[in-house]
């Protein structure tokens, strides 16, 4: 007898309500927990290095719609949703930390093969992003949304490059405040949609190197004001970080497919402004004017096979785990 079941399409209710993904909002284990951890570290680099997705490192890791359901629903069900968030929060602390300290001096030693590395992490991890498609009908509207996706953060990496410069964090008044609330909340949405970059964000604002180096103990006793900008920064995320994932997960309810056609065409833009942004064409300009370049670009190559192989690996893994889990569950 033929199985009669209603087709779902966007648009319909959802299969999973809120309350029911609410409740999935736990670590089965230490290896679960240890793994949103290592999403947290690659959220924290993401502000360092130009081009790093965190977004799309949730998506491999099959946690994006819990990432998203988790910081959406941290004010209505704050206990649940802090415990999933704690070893994330503790990834970004280390992240970002290990951006400020060890991933900018090797930029400053070899940027191009730093960022080759963390490219051919990304372009390892996009079938992980690209497996969201699966079944899916490709129309012209999806693929309008495609292209403009792999165009919004090309268009954005251009403006950068034609940006007046790094701007002064010396005087800081009211309206300045209110522009960096504005800026950090930018930010935030950059960690929330895959493909998007807080650095190329910053470069384009003329904030980037300024925040840089900024962090340092003699910037900081000569210019304590900028302790105000940090806290803007930071109020203006968390708001940006909160209300984004929100409005994406019930996006995501709503119109799954078409949004992650959006989000495909938006990491693979994210994948190619990596070796398109100010830091690394003022590399290439340096190569241009005959400086021994041989060595950074070998190990530029290598490392972005090794990171390509690595996190395709990576992929399998969770594509066989996820088949077996089906098969469980059947």
């Amino acid at each position: 007898m033929q199985d009669k079941r209603p087709s779902e399409k966007e648009g319909d209710v959802p299969q999973k309500t809120e309350q029911t993904a609410l409740s999935q909002l736990r670590w089965k284990n230490r290896g679960e927990a240890a793994k949103g951890g290592l999403l947290g570290f690659f959220i924290g680099l993401a502000v360092i290095v130009p081009g790093v997705s965190g977004s799309t490192v949730a998506i491999l890791f099959r946690l994006y719609e819990k990432l998203l359901c988790a910081v959406g629903n941290l004010l209505r069900a704050f206990k649940r949703c802090a415990l999933f968030l704690l070893p994330i929060a503790v990834g970004v602390a280390l992240g970002f930390g290990l951006g400020f300290f060890a991933v900018r001096g090797l930029l400053g030693i070899s940027p191009f093969a730093v960022i080759a590395l963390f490219a051919g992490l990304m372009a390892g991890a996009y079938p992980a992003v690209t497996d969201q498609l699966k079944g899916e009908k490709l129309t012209l509207p999806r693929a309008a949304l495609f292209a403009a996706g792999v165009l919004f953060p090309v268009g954005m990496c251009f403006l950068s490059l034609l940006s007046a410069g790094d701007r002064s964090l010396d005087d800081i008044g009211a309206a300045q405040c209110l522009l960096f609330v504005f800026l950090g909340a930018l930010v935030a949405v950059t960690q929330v949609v895959p493909g998007l970059s807080a650095s190329a964000l910053l470069m384009l604002a003329g904030y980037f190197n300024p925040l840089m180096q900024s962090v340092s103990l003699s910037y900081w006793s000569e210019n304590p004001l900028i302790f105000a900008v940090y806290a803007c920064l930071l109020v203006g995320f968390a708001a940006g970080f909160v209300g984004s994932s929100k409005g994406l997960s019930v996006l995501l309810e709503k119109k799954k497919a078409s949004s992650f056609f959006a989000v495909a065409g938006l990491a693979l833009g994210s994948l190619l402004t990596m070796f398109f942004n100010p830091e690394v064409l003022e590399v290439y300009r340096c190569w241009s004017e005959g400086m021994f370049f041989a060595p950074h670009l070998i190990a530029g190559v290598l490392l972005f096979a090794a990171g390509t192989c690595l996190s395709y690996v990576f992929v399998r893994y969770e594509r066989k785990k996820a088949l077996g889990q089906g098969q469980k569950k059947e």
